[in-house]
């Protein structure tokens, strides 16, 4: 075969030495919403429907846009902020808006609803380059949510290759992104977790052990990627949406009872195996069976 008869698959990554990369004039991380989001940050929050995922997104996008503040997390100036939306109704995206209270301008929306044609996939590399030509310059991306918003007209939510290459794109430019996605029935990020090596950040939300549907937007935050991130940054925290006598949101969080590695040991400890601890706290069996080593480890299990 001759090298013109082989398919392209791409330009190969320049070489570069250790001494030249240490003395290379790399643009610095700039924080978004400090510590969870900085200016290459790519994120993703998953969970199930109805939890509160596009609250929790919508209070991540306002903070970051106002230099304001959401669950302890904090932006030190008002950031430029584009949400594009591929789901909701625009009378209901209008609507939760009006709870947050006086709206930062430099936050703006991208919706589908009020899209008379037929929207962007993200899917694909001219509709991925649509997008960025409408949304100008904004520094923090949120896209809610990946299956309503890539592979739409192939028919493959998961169409993950063409994806990642937009998503480092953004990166190489120093922009956030957040995506949203949904959950399986199993509690589980649905489609390829191949997703999760190129992200910074992987959050999940989860309901609280008592949990009932009259609670509304209650869960919990589990932060199941870090990258960069330790200590109490990292602890999953519960938190609870409500609004006040003027009707203006309300946020109120905590420390969540449990991390998953105290639940995984006293599951472990009833006499569970990995698998099942795995359905239990709706994690991959792998995360289950690192968390049963790490217990171990600590000397959480009983002999």
């Amino acid at each position: 075969m001759t090298r013109s008869q082989f398919p392209d698959f791409g330009t190969p990554t320049p070489r570069l030495s250790a001494p030249d990369l240490l003395l290379a004039d790399l643009p610095e991380r700039r924080p978004i919403l400090d510590p969870i989001l900085d200016s290459n940050s790519l994120a993703l929050l998953y969970g199930p429907r109805g939890l509160g995922k596009t609250f929790v997104a919508l209070g991540i996008a306002w903070a970051a846009a106002s230099g304001g503040s959401f669950l302890g997390w904090k932006a030190s100036r008002p950031h430029r902020v584009v949400y594009v939306d591929g789901e909701m109704a625009a009378v209901d995206v209008q609507q939760r808006l009006r709870l947050l209270g006086s709206a930062p301008p430099t936050l703006e929306f991208m919706l589908s609803d009020l899209n008379d044609g037929s929207p962007p996939d993200l899917g694909y590399g001219n509709g991925q380059i649509k997008l960025m030509e409408a949304w100008g310059r904004p520094e923090l991306v949120v896209l809610d949510n990946l299956a309503s918003l890539a592979g739409i007209k192939s028919g493959n939510a998961d169409c993950w290759n063409d994806l990642q290459r937009f998503l480092v794109m953004q990166r190489r430019l120093g922009r956030a992104v957040l995506m949203i996605h949904h959950a399986n029935k199993h509690g589980l990020q649905r489609g390829t977790n191949r997703r999760e090596d190129v992200l910074d950040l992987v959050m999940a939300l989860r309901p609280p052990a008592d949990y009932s549907p009259a609670d509304g937007a209650r869960f919990e935050i589990h932060f199941e990627k870090a990258r960069g991130l330790y200590g109490d940054t990292v602890k999953p925290i519960e938190a609870r949406f409500d609004t006040d006598a003027a009707g203006v949101a309300q946020w109120q969080w905590r420390p969540a009872g449990h991390g998953p590695l105290d639940r995984a040991a006293a599951l472990l400890n009833s006499g569970l195996g990995a698998p099942a601890v795995a359905r239990e706290l709706r994690v991959s069996r792998a995360t289950a069976y690192r968390l049963r080593e790490r217990a171990r480890r600590e000397g959480l299990l009983d002999l």
